[in-house]
């Protein structure tokens, strides 16, 4: 039996359906279909969508694997007459430039390496298996027995546009008695057109609608008619819309209103996100039905403008969907900040879940890998991402470069990025490879590129799966191996990003790099130890010493008072200065000499006790948080998260938003970015005080404490041995706490 379908395609960039009929004249069994459609796909059969997935398949470098969807079709094959239908989008693996695309802002260089299309036109492929009860086998495969026809979304740009023509809707496409006569007979793709990569898979989560938010209209500014869906999401829009015959309706998506109460699209000193779902009217006075097929919005507020006729919108939704579908976990308490803090979070969370880790929904969709491990705790807590990460760290391995891998510079030479390189996107569409001055790397970035290694350690840590670490440990030490060729005669890391985010821009790069050379060296070493590997965990475990020894030597010095504290190495021109991220990194890794530690803690609370808030950008910010509620700090961090200004999440909820900024302050570039949500690994693990202290959480430590605006609370998490429950109660005063949790799981109170 053949494992695939062929590949066919109406050779075209555009949307297409293909279809055929067969004929069932015994008794199935079972019966299997493997379907991918490239960029993205929905599959019927006999006039029904197979599954509740969207978006199928996950996003991957198409140059090195496809992903195929399995479904059981067992239950929906009849006796007789038999139809089955397939529809395909562009995706990433085509992209149409329909609308917005994005593009780099005019503050950075051109990018000499821009998108490439995996392939001149959108392909299909299908394999139904069927078993009979007599015992025979028969199989439909996707060959010239399938026609063809182009789509009613006539464009399908990535970034969320589609323009969809109601008249060429092709309704019941998937039915037996479905007239396909006027279609053309599907061509088989030729070598140069089918995806180099393997396939493999969908192994992760698909993408489904999780919530329906309707759209409430807010009235009509300017010939727009606005509506709020309550609510930042990811999803597809939904409408009804009737009018006459060729009337063009337009629906604007966006994550805010400007001054005047109109859809404002600017993302904030960068550039326009030009979106815009199209539909053209096929009927006079019918209402139709309007939902975006390939691709999806980020956006609360929706502007809806008629042309070329006359139309009215009978009820508009918002379908939010995401791939972080399971809950693992939850938390709820008296104190309604908190509440709405830790669903700002977890939404801002399933908004950027969608088979890759976005970094936000709107301006630019990519998978920037760094939240895999800075947000791994925060994230796992909530969601079940065993399989996420994994897919996320597959795809890391895939984008590992070979000292063969060569881009372009500015002049047209070949540009290497490294051997082991683990780029800070994967999969990575538009490669941003060269160095941006004054900026630094957007491309080689440690606390990124560490995901491979730190990601892992998170899976590890709630999994408890050793499979994990064998499947990524001869890529971490390729990895290493490359960062070593980046260290600096300081002995230092210092070429990318730092403390991203940082509001004071105290970026720290010296400090915060060579840190994380150290965490990859010494969990690696771990790694090697668990595996058995003990030459390689001497050999790393005798690097990190060396990496940490040279770091306390250059950056520990005696502070404020005499105290022990570690200097920012970018201003040491200007005295000792120190950030919340410079002394929060090596008490968190284990870098700090004992006789020291407490020193530098006192050092880290005066940090903290000065600015009175958290000022750290997202690599800082959760080692921040964590030294804070490791080192009695707990205080400071519940009085922070609810300041009214920013920096704070509570300031994020006072200015209206329902998803977490990208940035600390009003009016954020991007309103959707969940990469600074760290807090909600200390609702967890500060407040519930639950601590791994066995992989897979089979033994754990429970040291709850409650703030003092929460009089109860309870939090939940499913680990793999069962619920651990916390609950808390302050009664006359006095916090009290009931802990439960599996037999399995060692619990120590």
């Amino acid at each position: 039996m053949e494992r695939f379908g062929k590949w066919i395609t109406n050779g075209t960039d555009r949307p297409f359906y293909a279809r055929r009929s067969f004929d069932i004249r015994k008794p199935v069994q079972k019966a299997v279909a493997r379907v991918s459609g490239l960029g993205q796909f929905n599959f019927y059969l006999n006039g029904e969508k197979v599954s509740d997935h969207i978006l199928d398949p996950g996003w991957t470098d198409y140059r090195k694997a496809v992903q195929y969807v399995e479904f059981d079709v067992t239950e929906m094959l009849v006796s007789g007459a038999n139809g089955v239908g397939i529809e395909v989008g562009n995706g990433w693996y085509l992209m149409d430039d329909y609308h917005y695309t994005f593009h780099f802002p005019p503050f950075m260089p051109p990018n000499p390496n821009p998108y490439r299309p995996f392939g001149p036109c959108l392909l299909a492929s299908v394999c139904i298996d069927i078993f009979y009860a007599d015992g025979t086998t028969e199989q439909i495969l996707s060959d010239e027995n399938f026609r063809t026809s182009l789509h009613a979304v006539e464009r399908s740009n990535v970034y969320g546009s589609e323009r969809i023509c109601g008249a060429k809707k092709q309704e019941g496409f998937s039915r037996a008695d479905f007239d396909d006569s006027s279609w053309e007979r599907a061509s088989l793709a030729g070598e140069n057109e089918i995806p180099a990569g393997e396939m493999i898979p969908q192994s992760q989560p698909p993408v489904k609608v999780i919530r329906v938010y309707d759209g409430t209209k807010l009235g009509t500014v300017g010939g727009m008619d606005v509506y709020d869906l309550g609510q930042n999401i990811s999803g597809q829009l939904g409408a009804r819309v009737r009018g006459k015959a060729g009337t063009v309706v337009r629906f604007y998506p966006a994550e805010k209103l400007d001054e005047s109460g109109v859809p404002d699209q600017m993302a904030k000193n960068w550039l326009p996100i030009d979106n815009v779902l199209t539909y053209v009217i096929a009927k006079d006075d019918v209402w139709e039905e309007v939902r975006q097929t390939f691709t999806y919005f980020g956006a609360r507020y929706y502007g809806v403008m008629v042309s070329d006729g006359e139309a009215e919108v009978g009820e508009l939704k918002g379908y939010a969907i995401t791939s972080a579908w399971k809950e693992a976990g939850s938390f709820h308490c008296d104190d309604e900040r908190y509440n709405r803090i830790y669903d700002m979070i977890e939404k801002t969370v399933e908004a950027n879940m969608l088979s890759v880790h976005t970094d936000c929904p709107t301006i630019e969709r990519f998978a920037w890998q760094e939240p895999n491990h800075l947000m791994g705790a925060a994230i796992l807590f909530m969601k079940d991402g065993k399989a996420l990460w994994e897919k996320f760290l597959a795809d890391m391995r895939r984008a590992q470069h070979t000292a063969e891998d060569a881009f372009v510079d500015m002049e047209g030479k070949p540009y290497y990025p490294g051997d082991g390189l683990v780029p800070a996107q994967a999969p990575c569409y538009i490669p941003n490879v060269l160095p941006v001055p004054g900026m630094g790397d957007f491309y080689d970035i440690i606390p990124w590129g560490s995901a491979l290694i730190l990601g892992a350690r998170w899976h590890y840590l709630f999994y408890g799966d050793l499979s994990v670490i064998e499947d990524n440990y001869d890529a971490s030490l390729r990895y290493l191996a490359h960062l070593k060729t980046r260290i600096n005669e300081n002995g230092f890391l210092n070429y990318g990003l730092g403390d991203w985010g940082n509001p004071e821009g105290m970026l720290a790069r010296d400090n915060i790099e060579t840190a994380f050379l150290y965490a990859d060296a010494a969990t690696l070493s771990w790694f090697a130890g668990l595996l058995g590997k003990e030459e390689d965990a001497k050999e790393l475990s005798a690097f990190a010493a060396t990496v940490r020894d040279n770091y306390n030597e250059k950056l520990l010095v005696r502070g404020p008072g005499g105290k022990w504290c570690y200097r920012c190495y970018e201003k040491r021109d200007e005295g000792i200065v120190m950030t919340q991220a410079c002394e929060a990194l090596p008490l968190y890794w284990g870098m700090v000499p004992e006789e020291k530690t407490s020193d530098v803690a006192e050092s880290f609370r005066r940090t903290l006790e000065e600015k009175g808030a958290f000022v750290a950008g997202e690599v800082g910010l959760p080692y921040v948080i964590q030294c804070a509620a490791r080192h009695g700090m707990n205080d400071l961090i519940a009085r922070f998260i609810v300041r009214e200004e920013h920096p704070s999440y509570y300031a994020f909820l006072l200015d209206g938003e329902t998803t977490l900024g990208e940035y600390w302050e009003k009016n954020p570039r991007s309103h959707c970015h969940d990469m600074m949500g760290h807090i909600t690994e200390w609702f967890y693990s500060g407040i519930a005080g639950i601590e791994i202290l066995e992989p897979g959480f089979k033994k754990v430590r429970i040291h709850p404490w409650m703030p003092e605006s929460i009089h109860t609370f309870t939090c939940t998490h499913e680990t793999p041995y069962g619920t651990i429950r916390v609950r808390g109660e302050r009664r006359d005063g006095v916090p009290h706490f009931e802990v439960t949790g599996p037999e399995l799981c060692q619990v120590m109170k």
